[in-house]
Order: structure tokens, then sequence, then C-alpha cells
């Protein structure tokens, strides 16, 4: 039988929404998606796709830290939903700075449209072994 563990945390956007921050299923973790949102005011943050780009990975990271990971490092799995393929090279760069050196798993599709008309949204897998 399999048990799972909802994960919640003030340190990633939260909403109103039929699903969870973060679902811990024995010692992996699934993200959902996360677009630029400040967690604490709610609001997009403002600046370049890169900036965003951190501020997506920081959500990440406090939903891997909340069930008990370390954080980026972690990850196994990232996709990147992007809604102008002109971004990549701007998203890769700060993607790159955030990680050492086994980067997860990853893939990047462009979308016609986000939640909140974003530019960039990430969903996650961590394995917290």
């Amino acid at each position: 039988m399999s048990h799972t563990d909802r994960i919640v945390t003030e340190d990633a956007p939260r909403n109103d929404n039929p699903y969870s921050q973060g679902v811990r299923a024995g010692e992996t973790l699934y993200v959902s998606g996360y677009g630029p949102v400040d967690p604490e005011t709610g609001d997009d943050v403002e600046g370049d796709v890169g900036t965003q780009t951190d501020r997506v990975l920081d959500n990440i990271a406090a939903v891997v830290e909340e069930a008990g990971g370390d954080g980026l490092s972690d990850l196994v799995k990232v996709t990147v939903y992007l809604t102008n393929l002109d971004d990549y090279d701007a998203v890769n760069e700060a993607y790159g700075a955030r990680f050492a050196d086994t980067p997860p798993a990853r893939v990047c599709v462009e979308v016609a449209r986000l939640p909140g008309d974003v530019e960039v949204e990430m969903d996650a897998v961590a394995y917290l072994g």
C-alpha cells in the first residue's frame, strides 16, 4: 500500500486551487508547477526572465526543504515551460548558475500561455533518500 504526505510551506506561493505544493511518496517528492510568484506578497516578481527563473527555483527549493530535503541539489527531474523559446538562453544561464556538478534531467517546452501570464514555470521531482 502506498503512503503519501502533502507538503505545505509558507515559503512558497500558496493558493486555493485543488492541488498540493508538493507530495512526498516515500523518498520521492513531486513538486507542483511554480511561476515567478513572491510567496510573501502573492505577486509576480518584476524583472527579466532570468530574475523570474531565480524566483521559480527559490519556490521549488522551499518545497523541497519543507519536505526534509536540501533544496535544489535533491532535484532529479525538472520540466521548464516557456511562453517564448527565444528566452531559452536567458533561462538556461540563470538555471545553470543554480546547479553544481550534477544538474537534474530536464525538459523544456514552449507553451501558448501560463497561469498569471508569466513567462516561465517549472515543476520538479526530487529524491530525498
